[in-house]
């Protein structure tokens, strides 16, 4: 459904944004007999030696020794001239540079990958690049799909020199021993082929819970008036709210169209589709948080807390149900944005209205009445 991809999309990025700061936070040099994981910077220095390196980070650098494999995803990944690397390399970057020596086989894929003159590959070479330099030494075969591909003086292949690019320039020196030959697949293929990282159904559906829980404590917090006021709006009047729900969800997006035909509305239009997707959350939120106080209200039970609770775990329980659970979940939003435009509408009348009673100006929570126990 829009209302769920759109929930998803702006989730998403939300998580994006956590997991790049704390990859921010964890911006550092690490170098040790193993390194594994997410970091901002592994460097091996000259003279030093460590086992293998498995690892995503700002930039990798070898100066040193790695005894065994190199896999690693990085803006730049850098095997210098002192730098060797006794296993495989399989590297994701925007910037591959060898220098160094790597005993086994190299398979890089990046905007800019390069074999130097001083870089040797004791195995076999696979690339795919936009632009891509071979002017180093390689004992096995090269594959390499480009853009721009550059085969320099100092190349000396053992095997054969299998390529496609774009444009091509291989220098009278190079040597060749098995031939060059043309592959109009590589430019497709070539590269390391990293298996895709496999999430768990389960940890999205808690993820999405977890925010919701978050996002409804924020809720209850700030606006405790307003938010028991939603409850009691989609208990009483559960028609008139979903109602006005599925016409806020409909006219909404007809009125950001509307007001995008016109240059000047174009911000504005972005603005507002910011602030409905933000809308959809919440009433998502305090649609599911309503049910659990109704729930709650047949035993008894007053507590805004627990309500969101019961809520929005209870939501998640029944999503898992095919057909039956996205429905009553469909149903919820909309008794929730219904009961939250509602509630807007009458703070609007209650600031249009001028003073509360006392001689202050109405608030969002002042304009549901009570003040929530518990």
């Amino acid at each position: 459904m829009a209302i769920q991809s759109t929930t998803l999309r702006r989730r998403l990025l939300v998580l994006g944004v956590v997991v790049a700061l704390l990859l921010q936070v964890g911006t550092g040099i690490a170098a040790a007999q193993s390194v594994e994981g997410a970091t901002g910077t592994v460097v091996v220095e000259s003279g030093e030696t460590v086992s293998s390196i498995e690892a995503f980070a700002s930039t990798i650098v070898i100066r040193g020794t790695v005894t065994g494999d190199l896999a690693g995803a990085a803006g730049t990944i850098h095997i210098t001239e002192t730098g060797r690397v006794g296993g495989n390399v399989e590297a994701a970057a925007a910037t591959i540079r060898i220098d160094g020596t790597v005993d086994g086989d190299v398979a890089a894929a990046g905007a800019t990958v390069e074999l130097s003159e001083t870089g040797a590959v004791g195995g076999d070479l696979e690339a795919g690049a936009n632009y891509a330099l071979v002017d180093g030494a390689v004992a096995g075969d090269v594959s390499v799909g480009a853009e721009t591909l550059e085969l320099g003086p100092n190349a000396d292949i053992g095997g054969t020199f299998r390529y496609d690019a774009g444009a091509f320039t291989q220098d009278p020196d190079a040597t060749v021993a098995g031939g060059v030959v043309r592959d109009a697949s590589l430019r497709q293929t070539a590269g390391p082929d990293f298996q895709p990282l496999t999430i768990p159904s389960w940890v999205g559906i808690v993820y999405g819970l977890v925010a919701s829980l978050l996002l409804g404590v924020v809720l209850l917090a700030i606006f405790p008036a307003f938010s028991m006021g939603v409850a009691r709006r989609v208990a009483d009047e559960p028609v008139k709210s979903g109602g006005v729900g599925l016409l806020t969800l409909v006219g909404v997006p007809v009125l950001l169209l509307l007001l995008a035909v016109t240059i000047i509305g174009i911000p504005l239009t972005l603005l507002g589709a910011a602030a409905f997707g933000l809308a959809v959350w919440v009433g998502s939120v305090y649609g599911q948080f309503a049910v659990g106080t109704w729930v709650l209200s047949m035993f008894d039970v007053d507590n805004r807390w627990l309500a969101l609770v019961v809520g929005l775990v209870g939501f998640a329980l029944l999503g898992a149900i095919p057909v039956l659970g996205g429905i009553l979940e469909f149903i919820a939003f909309l008794l929730g944005l219904g009961a939250v435009a509602l509630g807007l509408r009458n703070s609007y009348r209650n600031r249009s209205s001028g003073a509360t009673p006392g001689g202050r100006q109405a608030t969002l929570d002042e304009s549901v009445g009570d003040t929530p126990t518990a």
